[in-house]
Order: C-alpha cells, then sequence, then structure tokens
C-alpha cells in the first residue's frame, strides 16, 4: 500500500514532541458496530471500503508512522472477503457482525493463509488445519478477521522477567497513549490496536489478566468470560482450568453485539456443555441505564495498597459516583485470595501447560513444525532472538513436570478452585448480599524495560475471577498523567449479563474513554 503523504506533516503537542498528523485523520475514528452498519444500510459506504480503510490505517499507524506494531499478519484475503460480502443478497446483511473488521490475537487458530504462531519464531509457518470454533462462528456473524494481533509471546508464559507486548516474531508492541509504556498481559497488540482504531473487535485470550490488564492500560472495555462460555478449540493453551477467550472492543454495546456470537456449547470443549442453559445469544437486552441503582457493589481495601496513590485517589472518587448513582458500597474485610490458592493456581497451570501444548501441536497433523514441548525448548535454546531479553523457565517446569497425571494436580485444582469460588468469591457475595465486587483494574502503564521486565508491584483485581474461571469486565474510569486507568467488576459464573448492565451504566454516565494521541514524553 502507498505510504500516505500525511506522514510528511506533524504537528506539536503541549508536550513539545513531534507527532505524525495521520495518526489522528481518520474517517471512521471512534466509529462502533452500529455506526458502520448505519453506513452499509444506507448506501454510504460497501464492506470493502470500510475494509480497505482499517487495512491503511493500519499501515499508516501500526507499521509506518508511529509504529505501534500491535499487529503480525495482515489477512492477504481480506479485501477479497469484504467483496464477497457485499455481494450478497440484502436478506443476508443482517448479522449481528456484518461487514465488522475484526482483529484475532495470534495464538487462535484460522484455516486460511494466516499463521498461528503465539508470537513465536518457531511457529511462524505453523498452519491449522481448521478454523477455531471461535472463529467459524464469528465468520458465521458476517465478521470480516483482516489480521492478527502481536501478543506477549506464549501467552506470557514463557519465561520469568517478561516483559509484556513482546514476542520474538512480532517485537515490541507500543502503548498508543505513550509510545515508550507498556501495553500489558499477553493480549497486548490487541488492546493496543483497538484503542488506535486499527479495528472494531479484536478477541483476546485470559488466564490470569491478559484481557483485563491490556484493557486497562490501553483505555479499552474487555470482558473475560466465564470459563466454558466460549470454546477453547482452536486456541493455544495455557491452562484448561482457567484459560478463555473474550472481547476487547471501546465500547460496552460493542461487547454486548460481540459476545452472543460467539457463545456455544462445542464437544471438542468440555467445558462448554451445559453452558446453554446459561449462555445468551443477544447480550444487547441488558444494556439498561439503570444497571447501578440499587446494586450492592463490594470493594476490598487490599485492592487499593499504595501500589499507586494516584490510582487509589480515582478509584476513592469513583466510589463516591457510584454511590450517587444509586449504587450501595460495601467495604470487604476478607482478601478473596489466601497465598495458597495462589501458589496452586500456578501449580496447576504449569502441569496443564505441558499436556495443553503437546495436544495443540497434535492438532497440527503431521506437517506441525514443532511437535512437541521438548522440541519447542530445543528451537528456542538454538535461536538467540528468541532468549536475548529473558528465558523460557516456565516451559521448561513444565517440560519437567508429570503434566496432568502429576499425584499433586487434582489436589492443586481442588484447592484452587474451592479457595477461589467457596471459600472465595461465593463466600464475600453470600456474605456481604453482594451484586458484584469491584476494584481498580490495575495501576497506570509502567515504561517498558525488556531488560528487567515487567513491574512488579501492580495489583490485579482481575485474579480471583481468573482463578475461579469466573467472568469479569473492565472499562475506563479515569486517567492519569496522560494514562488510562480501569474499573473492574466481577462476580460468580455465568453473570456476564449482570457485569454488563453495570458496566453499560457506568459508561454512559461517566464516559471516560479518550482517544490516544500517540505521545512521545
Amino acid at each position: 500500500m502507498k505510504k500516505s503523504i500525511l506522514f510528511t506533516v506533524f504537528l506539536f503537542t503541549f508536550s513539545g514532541k513531534a507527532q505524525n498528523t495521520s495518526a489522528h485523520q481518520f474517517k471512521y475514528l471512534e466509529y462502533d458496530i452500529e455506526k458502520i452498519q448505519h453506513l452499509y444500510k444506507n448506501n454510504k459506504a460497501s464492506v470493502k471500503e470500510v475494509v480497505q480503510a482499517y487495512l491503511q490505517r493500519i499501515n499508516d499507524v501500526d507499521k509506518n508512522g508511529v509504529k505501534l506494531n500491535s499487529i503480525i499478519t495482515i489477512n492477504p484475503d481480506a479485501i477479497k472477503i469484504a467483496d464477497s460480502l457485499d455481494h450478497l443478497d440484502a436478506k443476508l446483511k443482517n448479522k449481528p457482525l456484518f461487514g465488522i473488521p475484526i482483529l484475532l490475537k495470534d495464538n487462535i487458530d484460522t484455516h486460511d493463509k494466516m499463521p498461528n504462531t503465539a508470537g513465536s519464531l518457531a511457529l511462524k509457518n505453523s498452519f491449522p488445519l481448521q478454523d477455531s470454533y471461535l472463529v467459524k462462528k464469528l465468520r458465521e456473524a458476517g465478521a470480516v478477521i483482516i489480521g492478527k494481533t502481536n501478543l506477549s509471546e506464549w501467552a506470557n508464559f514463557r519465561g520469568m522477567k517478561s516483559t509484556s507486548g513482546w514476542s520474538g516474531l512480532g517485537g515490541l508492541t507500543k502503548n498508543p497513549y505513550i509510545l515508550d509504556r507498556n501495553t500489558c498481559g499477553s493480549s497486548a497488540g490487541s488492546g493496543a490496536a483497538i484503542s488506535a482504531n486499527l479495528g472494531i473487535i479484536a478477541m483476546g485470550t485470559e488466564t490470569n489478566g491478559s484481557i483485563t490488564c491490556p484493557s486497562s492500560l490501553n483505555g479499552i472495555v474487555g470482558l473475560k468470560p466465564t470459563v466454558g462460555l466460549i470454546s477453547r478449540q482452536g486456541i493455544i493453551p495455557i491452562s484448561s482450568s482457567q484459560d478463555t477467550a473474550g472481547p476487547m472492543a471501546r465500547t460496552v454495546k460493542d461487547i454486548a453485539i460481540s459476545l452472543g456470537t460467539m457463545v456455544g456449547e462445542d464437544k471438542a470443549d468440555r467445558e462448554t456443555m451445559g453452558s446453554d442453559q446459561f449462555n445468551q445469544k443477544d447480550y444487547t437486552q441488558f444494556l439498561t441505564l439503570n444497571g447501578l441503582k440499587g446494586k450492592r457493589l463490594g470493594y476490598l481495601k487490599s485492592m487499593t495498597h499504595g501500589s499507586s496513590k494516584k490510582v487509589d485517589q480515582l478509584f476513592i472518587q469513583t466510589l463516591k459516583f457510584l454511590e450517587n448513582q444509586g449504587a450501595i458500597i460495601v467495604e470487604i474485610d476478607k482478601d478473596l485470595l489466601s497465598p495458597e490458592v495462589q501458589e496452586k493456581s500456578l501449580e496447576l497451570m504449569i502441569d496443564e501447560y505441558k499436556d495443553g501444548l503437546n495436544n495443540y501441536f497434535a492438532s497440527l497433523g503431521k506437517n506441525a513444525v514443532i511437535k512437541n514441548i521438548d522440541e519447542l525448548i530445543a528451537f528456542n535454546k538454538n535461536n538467540k532472538e528468541e532468549l536475548h531479553y529473558f528465558g523460557q523457565e516456565f516451559l521448561e517446569l513444565s517440560a519437567k513436570s508429570k503434566g496432568t497425571k502429576d499425584e499433586n494436580y487434582a489436589k492443586a485444582v481442588k484447592i484452587a478452585q474451592e479457595g477461589s469460588r467457596e471459600k472465595g468469591i461465593n463466600l464475600v457475595m453470600k456474605k456481604y448480599t453482594l451484586d458484584a465486587i469491584i476494584s481498580p483494574t490495575t495501576v497506570e502503564a509502567w515504561k517498558t524495560d525488556l531488560k528487567n521486565g515487567d513491574r512488579e508491584d501492580i495489583f490485579g483485581g482481575w485474579e480471583a475471577a481468573a482463578i475461579a474461571g469466573y467472568p469479569s469486565i473492565t472499562l475506563p474510569m479515569g486517567s492519569i498523567d496522560g494514562l488510562p486507568v480501569g474499573i473492574l467488576f466481577f462476580a460468580e459464573k455465568w453473570q456476564e449479563g449482570k457485569l454488563i448492565t453495570m458496566a453499560y451504566t457506568f459508561e454512559q454516565t461517566n464516559p471516560q474513554r479518550k482517544v490516544p494521541q500517540f505521545l512521545n514524553k
């Protein structure tokens, strides 16, 4: 694609740093699903024109210009797919995601010309044999998958002292608000790309914080569903107990629209069996403006323990706002997780990782470029680029384990799940008669440090829900020194609708989403 002449034009921000104006000039800036589909219905744009515009946006912002580096692969058939949608019969154009440009985290299988890599050089030529269940559902809903996003390599479970947003294949994703700041969690590219208006929806995955944290740091909305709501078939795994995919978008409404297209029972993922009695095909029914009135919201003072005094102050101000909206704020005096539960969660992740990776490699058939976890470890040792910044301790620990056949595995699962569910979230919600628990999602974005890895003193309100396999949603709560900070709502399993209601009311009555300015400070 031709480089835009706008790259030669610059403006100066209040900080005195030069910026490229092409990053701020986009025909569909901050558009959502409804606005895009309104164009189609009124013949003001074709799907092909919209997809072309987003591909140009990726070229201008991600590959050139500010070089955000949030996209690993562009779908070479995106324009062809868009053109085919334009030629459908009118009655077939009423699908919920018709013509919507969507991005996928690059650990989700597609059976097309895009590899599925987990950000690893080892899988740069790894082409799945079929679409993941999730991708089939998105295509059926009319979505156009335009590309795949960068991620923290192997979903940030390769080595200790890792840097979020970096992968051997994709390099480092930058934060679109201040470019030297981190993007957090393994769905870093998905968060940065959606914040920068490189797509309408992105799919992320989370084991522990990998949807919620990047959504917070990149100023967008992210939903981590109940484990079992969305099939994990065809997604490169870490933990069968905790893994889930989930949507990331700029608005709660887009989350609600897209979520209903993804749910469903899948025999290839036993966690989904029986979920049809709890899921909804249309989550937009929960988009009401009285979602906070009378709701009992619990918060832990330990969630505001001084890692960032500015975040603490912002959260306290937000509690007052919630009260003004009719919510009842309840202080909780019991921690949701014990150190033992956190320890056992890590143990089971290590055990499940081995079996999960080996099974995934087997799903690639005879043409699998890597056949097991040991081959992966050996590949990394022979490639200096992979281990240049940090090691592969988690891969090595997993390879040495007995996997889910370990004699202590079942005990670890029991302790982690009971401790986070019956003795954790369930217990607290029942004791205080709560509708949800809230917290700051995390601190504001820190400066990326490839040598020393991520900041270690961040608190994650997401962890209890992640270990329990329960749903959580984060959305912008405010900004600190130009950096977005999220608020997190979480509850018991299958409560996505209730969380969407509360988040939507918060968003509509206290809008805090700010368009990123790609600052150099």
